[in-house]
């Protein structure tokens, strides 16, 4: 009997002992361990524990994972899973205008979505189209859309598309272990160019770009392009053709050399005109320089390559323009039909060459000017590279480090690009500054309420009666010492290459605008960028740049001009090869 008594005893002592483990175990799972719970983090202990900074990212990520989305033979999920190293890109001769402002903006930047999902070989059923922003985008609200220079009377803005993705009778059709999207640091309301220095130098340290699932020559080639511009050395410069303090770092222009000698793209040759394939309909206007880039890439001997498989980048043909003009249906308000006309031809591709699926399109890209574009391609063609001439850093879906800013020209003479190129000389210019042009968007009726008719020195007024030759418009361009590029409905505009066009010193009032060719060009070294809350100061802002430093200005006007133009036949250094090398630039430090 003693023996039974003890052993219930002891029986009770255990249950009990089990119990107060267990509340413990309640107790601390409620607080919460740094790594989900105690179980994990008892298990963990042996593995390599992720620092606190990745540890946040990690976290945020497993909640936006997402499954396939199936669209005809099309697979359509978020993924990538490469990492690139920090790109040290040199901020060159930062000599830009500083003027004694108060300004409480500050503005942070993040990495863009990433995650460490594996994926395999795809097959003739199911074929795989990456796109990065699919998953998260679902989950976010979509910006306003809005048009932006505008032929007078043609189009107003447009509300956002539905989700093309997600269209009826589409239902996943694998799983796809969770997605780890890294933490997005806020951007500000108004993202300054040293803020775009930071975001730029943030996201090439921490981007993530889609991994072949297959690899190819092609993929070493590019490696040691990368390694051979992070290793350039410093220029003993003696080709005149180049102006250093022009460039945020002219060493690392080595990679124009490179795309030189080892670039090779493939052009698509499916689509159907006008929309794909025939650039003839855009060679003037605002929207010229996705015309005249086709025209160009099409004709091009050196770089194009009839093998796909040879190819470091492949070239989407198409005009957004045309795209446009073709499908929108005026006052609708959907561009539906239009996001659907690209997912399609995205299918058609996949469909047809294996080349889209072996790198998810991180290695093609496409060259787009009209406003719509980047959230017309921001879902099928997303993880593609994108030359854009709507850089809108702030709002729109444009990612500093894998878009390509693209310079918005007014082509007046297609047979003469390079007509009335040129202005007069700095003692010449008698105007203090100009602009002229339509009411679009909220920044120009505030320019014009401060300036119009206000002062002698500040020629600021709306659209200027019609010219031969727009001979007004142009000869103030000729004449003035700075020339205003003040925001439409979206932040860009054709003022900017015009102004330089014009040797004309740009006063760029556009709030979040990356300027073109931002990887490479240091703008302060000739531009002037005023915040659009600074409008009422304009005046004061450009007298105080002393005249010594407006000639500088001028003169690096001058020499900067080479790479803003078309010409009949490319030449080397021109806008065509400016924007084939961006494009180029961008893709090595996503490898």
């Amino acid at each position: 009997m003693g023996h039974e008594v003890q052993y219930i005893l002891e029986s009770k002592r255990l249950v009990w002992l089990v119990a107060v483990v267990f509340a413990v175990v309640i107790m601390f799972q409620y607080f919460e361990f740094p790594y989900g719970n105690v179980a994990s983090s008892m298990f963990s202990m042996g593995q390599a524990q992720p620092s606190a900074g990745q540890t946040g990212q990690t976290n945020k990520t497993k909640a936006s994972a997402e499954s396939p989305k199936s669209s005809g033979n099309i697979t359509i999920f978020n993924v990538s899973n490469h990492t690139t190293p920090v790109d040290t890109l040199g901020k060159g001769n930062n000599i830009g205008i500083e003027y004694s402002i108060p300004s409480n903006d500050s503005t942070t930047a993040s990495p863009p979505p990433s995650s460490s999902a594996s994926l395999t070989p795809p097959t003739i059923v199911n074929i795989t189209v990456i796109s990065p922003s699919t998953a998260l985008d679902n989950n976010t609200s979509k910006p306003e859309v809005n048009a932006s220079n505008l032929d007078p009377g043609d189009r107003k803005p447009a509300t956002s598309e539905n989700n093309p993705a997600m269209s009826a009778g589409e239902s996943p059709v694998k799983q796809v272990p969770p997605v780890k999207a890294v933490h997005k640091r806020p951007i500000g309301d108004i993202v300054t160019l040293a803020d775009m220095h930071d975001i730029l130098s943030d996201n090439r340290a921490s981007v993530r770009s889609m991994k072949p699932l297959w690899s190819s020559t092609v993929d070493q080639e590019l490696l040691d392009a990368k390694q051979q511009i992070e290793n350039a050395p410093v220029l003993n410069h003696n080709d005149r053709a180049l102006y250093p303090p022009l460039y945020r770092n002219v060493s690392r222009f080595k990679s124009y050399e490179l795309m030189e000698k080892i670039l090779k793209v493939y052009v698509y040759k499916e689509g159907e005109k006008p929309i794909f394939h025939q650039p003839q309909a855009v060679l003037s206007g605002i929207y010229a320089s996705e015309g005249w880039f086709m025209k160009h890439m099409k004709e091009n001997k050196h770089f194009v390559t009839n093998n796909p498989k040879q190819a470091h980048l492949f070239y989407l043909p198409f005009s957004s323009r045309m795209l446009e003009e073709k499908l929108y249906v005026t006052g609708s308000g959907s561009r539906d039909n239009l996001v659907q006309r690209l997912k399609d031809y995205v299918q058609l591709i996949a469909g047809r060459y294996d080349s889209w699926n072996r790198t998810g399109g991180s290695d093609h890209f496409l060259v787009a000017c009209h406003d719509w574009a980047t959230d017309e391609t921001r879902k099928s063609m997303n993880s593609c590279i994108r030359a854009l001439c709507n850089s809108d850093v702030g709002r729109e879906h444009f990612e500093l480090g894998k878009d390509v800013s693209l310079a918005e020209t007014y082509v007046r003479s297609p047979q003469n690009p390079l007509r009335e190129l040129g202005g007069k000389p700095p003692s010449q210019r008698s105007i203090l500054a100009f602009f002229a042009g339509q009411m679009h968007g909220d920044v120009r009726p505030i320019l014009l309420k401060h300036w119009e008719n206000k002062d002698p020195d500040m020629k600021i007024f709306r659209k200027l009666p019609s010219s031969k030759g727009n001979k007004n418009y142009i000869n103030y361009m000729k004449t003035s010492k700075y020339c205003i590029c003040a925001k439409g409905y979206e932040v860009n505009s054709p003022r900017v290459v015009e102004a330089i066009f014009h040797e004309c010193v740009p006063v760029i009032i556009s709030d979040n605008f990356v300027p073109p060719f931002f990887e490479i060009l240091n703008w302060e070294a000739f531009a002037v960028f005023v915040l659009e809350k600074d409008i009422p100061n304009l005046k004061n802002i450009l007298l105080s740049i002393s005249n010594r430093r407006y000639l500088v200005m001028q003169q690096r006007v001058k020499k900067v001009q080479q790479h803003f133009l078309w010409h009949v036949k490319p030449v080397k250094y021109d806008i065509f090869h400016m924007i084939l090398h961006s494009v180029w630039y961008n893709r090595v430090f996503r490898v």
